[in-house]
């Protein structure tokens, strides 16, 4: 038997090399545990839901943040279910910014999620209901009741009951209402980078001021003020510069009109001289252009923003908002 068999000595550099890389496991697997510690060059980690929620985060977080987002491009939001690797991303994140009640599955989980700075655009601004009975007057509200302005931590107490409209980023006013709020909360989570934060926040909402200053003046003398779109997603947008919006469904993108709203539209695009039914790329223009071809109506794009493909009409918010705006000053006649 080799019982007194001396063992050879292991040399002073090999233990070194060994205590060396047991730190530097011990450090990775520190680093693995804390989120904020394995941020890529510290920065904040922030998840974002869908791309509105997305593009806030990097204009205002700029170089300090890193954003993941959970829908994919050319993915219709509202079907969004969460993966496995959802759930990590989340697990691993520093801030989540969403927007309750437009994806319920996310709500859900960043609900159960161990993410300290949750960041919930609706919170941020005013919501209201649109439909196809209210269109772009939104008859329903006092609008003297609505507060802007400073919402940081602030709860408008939304409970998002059933046609509440959940599309604000397509009023610019509003949208930048939110980025007001998404750069406090961000200076809230890192502290160190708030003078980053709030500069970044202010030539946001420089920006989006001034898209808005675009939209009023390009759509203030038009011929028509009303427009037909697939789904009511831009009832905010026609409150803000005195348009009326008639969808063909209802805020459920996929959902299926009614003989009787058909018939409605078609009468009432011949009364208000309606030239054409807007679809939108991430949902299919069937019905679009069935209405368009039984009223002799014009197909056309209008971007409720959910996404950026290879067919949007521009590389970011900004761009599709302008497209946006010129399809709109086409269709109702600007002069």
């Amino acid at each position: 038997m080799n019982a007194r068999r001396r063992r050879p000595l292991i040399p002073t550099l090999a233990l070194t090399t060994a205590a060396t890389l047991a730190t530097a496991a011990l450090t990775a697997c520190s680093a693995k545990d804390d989120p904020a510690a394995s941020n890529n060059e510290d920065k904040l980690d922030v998840v974002a839901s869908f791309y509105p929620m997305e593009y806030l985060a990097e204009q205002i977080g700029g170089e300090h943040v890193e954003v993941t987002r959970l829908t994919e491009p050319g993915q219709e939001p509202h079907d969004l279910e969460i993966s496995a690797k959802h759930t990590a991303q989340l697990e691993e994140a520093d801030a989540a910014l969403y927007l309750k009640g437009l994806q319920p599955s996310v709500d859900e989980a960043i609900g159960q999620s161990p993410i300290k700075t949750k960041i919930d655009a609706a919170t941020l601004t005013s919501l209201e209901k649109h439909g196809n009975e209210v269109g772009g007057h939104a008859d329903e509200h006092d609008h003297e009741e609505e507060t802007h302005g400073d919402h940081e931590g602030h709860d408008h107490g939304h409970d998002h009951a059933d046609g509440e409209d959940p599309h604000i980023w397509l009023d610019p006013v509003r949208y930048a209402e939110v980025a007001e709020g998404v750069g406090k909360a961000f200076a809230k989570a890192d502290p160190d980078h708030r003078a980053a934060y709030e500069k970044n926040t202010k030539a946001l909402v420089k920006k989006l001021t001034g898209l808005d200053t675009e939209f009023k003046n390009g759509l203030k003398d038009t011929e028509s003020k009303v427009f037909i779109t697939t789904h009511a997603a831009f009832g905010y947008l026609a409150e803000r510069y005195g348009l009326t919006e008639e969808a063909i469904s209802g805020l459920d993108p996929e959902g299926e009109p009614s003989a009787a709203r058909v018939k409605d539209l078609q009468k009432m695009a011949k009364a208000d001289g309606v030239t054409t039914v807007f679809y939108e790329t991430l949902v299919s223009d069937k019905t679009a252009k069935t209405l368009a071809d039984d009223t002799g109506l014009k197909t056309a794009v209008l971007d409720p923003i959910e996404g950026i493909t290879d067919k949007s009409q521009g590389d970011d918010y900004v761009q599709v908002m302008r497209s946006n705006l010129k399809a709109l000053q086409k269709a109702l006649g600007a002069k």
